[in-house]
């Protein structure tokens, strides 16, 4: 991305879009029973809550009523129809994982298979967004938390701690490609999880091959263990190979997240928080809602000069239901520069 003079001044920027994860499956209802709903109703309800408060994407994991993350798409598409009746306007990204908290006490945190997370394509109502990752990669959500985080907490059990600490994600083209083309058959917009620069070019080559097109819409989820570190030189080597025509998301956790969103709405970027995230205050004297971390990034934004936007808004910003026919227009679109005339793109490429 391109910081040229005034890019930091609120009226060069786009308005903030803010993403609420406000359904933490790697917590248990126990672990801040004043914030994880657990009924349908308070699922729902916890949306609208978001939306009040000022943010316009939810990032949707469902919980079945013994409180654990819920497999099955039958309460996905529930979930999704409440929400939707409820706030409209507000954009539902539903977390591509489906649900990696484990299923049983003891069994091991992880992502369902392929063929189940394909069926994403499938929900009805469909979602705006699927979070989509690519490349397979250690995902330990543990190694930037410190005791105090976690502690008394479901994560805090040898046995969660295990298996969170070992998770991983598993994303291999055969996985990536095919889920990328079914998405995009059903309308749904592919909302990219970059963990590092590498997924990025990964994501561009798959542009540049035609096997996405549509608006570069992306997460940067600087968490460690085996994604991107949260500080200044991990975002900024990352921004400098983001095209201008992309729409990006920072994304950290536990007490970086405060930080790092402040540097993307300084910078123009949108930014995500929520006890999927983040359980604390920054001071870690009390736990914060996901209502109350949406509020905080409000009156931080509004203290930039830079307002948030609203649900219709965001929905312009994001590109939603937005598709390009041909891999010219989707990397004229997305702000790269064209393929080379004549150059082998790769193996995938496909005949126009």
């Amino acid at each position: 991305m391109n910081f040229l003079d005034g890019s930091l001044f609120p009226e060069n920027q786009d308005k903030l879009v803010i993403t609420a994860a406000p359904y933490g499956p790697e917590w248990i209802p126990s672990d801040f029973p004043q914030d994880i709903p657990v009924t349908m109703e308070a699922q729902i309800q916890k949306a609208v809550d978001c939306y009040n408060a000022g943010a316009t994407v939810l990032h949707l994991h469902v919980r079945e009523l013994d409180g654990k993350g819920s497999k099955r798409l039958s309460k996905f598409n529930e979930l999704i129809a409440g929400v939707r009746r409820a706030v409209p306007d507000m954009i539902i990204q539903v977390g591509g994982s489906i649900s990696f908290a484990p299923e049983t006490d003891g069994a091991a945190a992880k992502w369902l298979s392929d063929d189940t997370r394909h069926m994403l394509a499938e929900l009805d109502p469909k979602p705006d967004q699927v979070t989509v990752t690519v490349n397979t990669s250690q995902m330990n959500v543990l190694e930037q938390m410190e005791a105090a985080d976690i502690a008394g907490t479901s994560l805090a059990d040898p046995d969660n701690f295990a298996a969170y600490s070992n998770m991983i994600v598993p994303s291999t083209p055969s996985f990536f490609e095919e889920h990328v083309r079914r998405l995009s058959a059903r309308g749904i917009q592919s909302a990219f999880q970059f963990y590092n620069i590498n997924s990025f070019e990964t994501v561009e080559r798959l542009i540049r091959r035609g096997i996405y097109m549509g608006p570069l819409v992306c997460n940067w989820v600087a968490i460690g263990g085996g994604m991107d570190q949260p500080t200044i030189y991990s975002l900024a080597n990352f921004l400098r190979a983001i095209p201008d025509g992309a729409m990006l998301t920072v994304e950290s956790s536990m007490r970086n997240v405060l930080p790092i969103n402040m540097m993307g709405i300084a910078m123009g970027l949108h930014v995500r928080c929520g006890i999927e995230d983040n359980l604390w205050n920054q001071l870690r004297t009390e736990k914060m809602s996901t209502v109350k971390q949406i509020e905080q990034l409000v009156r931080v934004s509004r203290e930039f000069g830079r307002e948030v936007a609203n649900g219709k808004e965001a929905r312009k910003i994001c590109k939603i239901g937005v598709f390009y026919d041909t891999v010219e227009e989707t990397l004229a679109a997305n702000g790269f520069a064209p393929n080379p005339k004549g150059r082998q793109q790769g193996f995938l490429r496909k005949a126009a």
